[in-house]
């Protein structure tokens, strides 16, 4: 047996499957960035023989090689697969359960999404025209997954990006610039208020009503399972307004000793916008005072700068670290399906 955890960069991994091989190798995509330590980002595998690769070996691989593919995430934070013969939303779900990871329920995400098959649902389904902001999945809350995949089904005409990058890079260079700002957020945390529908909205990027959002059309259990989430609900004649917080800013790596910048503040601020929320209004501070519009928006252009952007190709998986990693949403041209699934 091989000790994948000691391959070298760019080596290629042969998998002995069912009489036949599947080759997995790392490689290289102009797109990637590479740090003073060697590591890329993100690491990119590719099949070394595709014509030998379908749906079956490509599952049974990972099965049998998850150990090498978590060393593989665990050092870059982010993990695309790319020219597997995976094409269907089934596939998807079929490589999200090679994995083995415990499927976590979306109660208390914002974006409306619709569920495919098995443990595959819609990434953020806003319109085309919007940026879905950087964010941690799920930040605003206390339950949030540790990994997500995403697959692209229909690869966009142009643009619809899903840009990455790591967090631990972002909280360095804010608490470098900001080192006052970054205190007080670690000291109070940030407060998160969303008023929702009773329905989704599919013209809002946070137009989750509140009936999906818990996954119940009952108000009692709505408050029993916001409750859970530490989330506070006013009820309105239309609505709900949700109070999540204070919750921690910032968060600690324990698995790879640093923090990180794990929050939704820039997405909240800069993009939880309807007719229902003004986003100024939808974070602030965990003691309640605003916070300030200028270091928000160069936090903004700080994850800009430090982000990798791949453009989509059809099969594509990409698996995001949720401790390590915080993503966003280009606009594009549709046409465009990007699958996603949540895990523990």
């Amino acid at each position: 047996m091989v000790n994948l955890k000691q391959l070298p960069f760019g080596c290629n991994l042969q998998i002995q499957i069912m009489g036949g091989a599947l080759d997995f190798a790392e490689i290289q995509i102009p797109q990637q960035k590479l740090f003073n330590n060697g590591i890329r980002f993100p690491a990119v595998l590719s099949p070394s023989s595709p014509a030998t690769a379908v749906p079956l070996t490509v599952t049974q691989s990972i099965k049998t090689h998850k150990p090498f593919l978590e060393s593989l995430l665990h050092q870059s934070g982010a993990l695309l697969l790319r020219g597997f013969p995976l094409s269907t939303a089934s596939h998807f779900n079929d490589v999200v359960e090679a994995f083995g990871y415990e499927e976590l329920p979306y109660v208390g995400g914002a974006a409306p999404r619709t569920n495919v098959v098995g443990r595959v649902f819609t990434a953020n389904e806003s319109p085309p025209d919007q940026k879905i902001p950087f964010h941690h999945e799920m930040a605003q809350v206390p339950q949030f997954p540790s990994k997500l995949f995403f697959f692209c089904e229909v690869e966009p005409a142009t643009g619809g990006e899903t840009p990455i990058v790591l967090s631990h890079v972002v909280y360095d260079r804010m608490k470098n610039k900001y080192p006052e700002f970054v205190d007080r957020l670690e000291k109070h945390g940030l407060l998160y208020v969303r008023v929702l529908g009773e329905d989704d909205n599919p013209s809002s990027p946070i137009g989750r009503g509140w009936k999906s959002t818990f996954l119940t059309n009952d108000k009692n259990v709505a408050e029993q399972r916001a409750a859970k989430l530490g989330m506070k609900l006013e009820w309105l004649e239309d609505g709900v307004k949700t109070i999540m917080g204070p919750i921690p800013a910032v968060k600690y790596d324990e698995t790879r000793k640093r923090k990180i910048w794990f929050n939704s503040m820039v997405a909240a601020y800069t993009g939880w916008e309807d007719e229902r929320n003004d986003p100024v209004k939808a974070v602030t501070f965990g003691d309640g005072h605003p916070l300030p519009s200028d270091i928000v928006y160069d936090c903004l252009k700080i994850l800009e700068e430090e982000s990798v952007a791949i453009p989509w190709q059809k099969g594509d998986v990409m698996l995001l670290d949720n401790w390590a990693v915080l993503h966003s949403r280009r606009p594009f041209d549709p046409p465009r399906r990007v699958l996603a699934s949540l895990v523990k």
